[in-house]
């Protein structure tokens, strides 16, 4: 009579084990379907356990440091008399960083005041790395609020940060099924200056906006002209006829925190809570 197991670490060797807990299925291409579909089944788990249902996504460089960071390596450079180029772009560039962490805090703290926050919150999320991630998230964390980390499997990529929320904190294997995590919830959209990851991001949004794919209103914030600027030129698209002039109006475009959070709370007021003004 075959051995009843009660549970997978019961199995001795030799013995055959329940599919999903057999790694070498479970890693093979047959079982891609089932690993995807964990991938969204996980988060809206949490999600759900949490009762988050409205993030504001923020998109940033991983490489961009915290303006304290960036300053001592800058002096570091000096005592040693090393080039300073990059280190002196590095402390332009962690202005980004230091905002980003203010207007994650402030949100933040505007959405844990409101009436109905323990049902529908706007809770900041980003892709869980160092730089402006990080800094979202710290913010996030500073005004005492939960916080999402919606983190990837790459080679050489650092572990998540340590500010988000451990319930919140994701790991994904496929970017479709993390994207599908970044703009579902999401009900506003701040841009700080990235690179590809970043572009991506923003171009993805655009297309969905753009083609009425993506139906609900969703606040783009480009933040950072001088760097926004010199990167993109998204008026000469629109003069050139591959876009129109009004796709533009897509995107906000500020270098205030103050600027940027009047526009997202007003929007999020007047399009995304179920009775605009209340609790504020």
């Amino acid at each position: 009579m075959k051995r009843v197991i009660e549970t997978p670490s019961e199995t001795l060797p030799g013995d055959p084990v329940e599919a999903y807990v057999n790694p070498d299925f479970m890693g093979s291409p047959d079982a891609r379907p089932l690993r995807i579909l964990a991938e969204y089944l996980y988060p809206k788990r949490q999600f759900e356990k949490h009762n988050v249902d409205d993030t504001i996504l923020f998109f940033g460089s991983a490489r961009i440091p915290s303006g304290e960071d960036a300053k001592a390596a800058l002096d570091t450079a000096k005592a040693a008399g090393a080039d300073t180029a990059a280190a002196e772009r590095a402390v332009f560039m962690s202005q980004y960083y230091d905002q980003t962490r203010e207007l994650a805090r402030r949100l933040t703290e505007w959405s844990m005041a409101l009436e109905d926050c323990q049902e529908r919150r706007f809770v900041v999320c980003t892709g869980a790395g160092p730089g402006i991630m990080e800094a979202a998230n710290r913010g996030a964390n500073d005004a005492g609020g939960e916080t999402v980390g919606l983190g990837i499997t790459l080679p050489m990529e650092e572990a998540n940060n340590p500010y988000v929320t451990p319930d919140l904190n994701f790991e994904f294997h496929y970017f479709f099924t993390r994207k599908f995590w970044f703009l579902y919830p999401a009900k506003a959209l701040v841009l700080m200056p990235g690179g590809f990851g970043t572009l991506d991001e923003l171009f993805e949004t655009l297309t969905l906006l753009q083609t009425k794919k993506m139906k609900k209103r969703l606040p783009v914030v480009l933040f950072g002209s001088e760097y926004w600027d010199k990167v993109l030129n998204l008026e000469a698209l629109a003069d050139f006829g591959s876009i129109n002039h009004s796709d533009l109006e897509l995107i906000y475009r500020t270098d205030s925190v103050d600027d940027a959070f009047t526009y997202i709370v007003d929007q999020l007021c007047l399009y995304a809570l179920p009775n605009p003004g209340k609790g504020m």
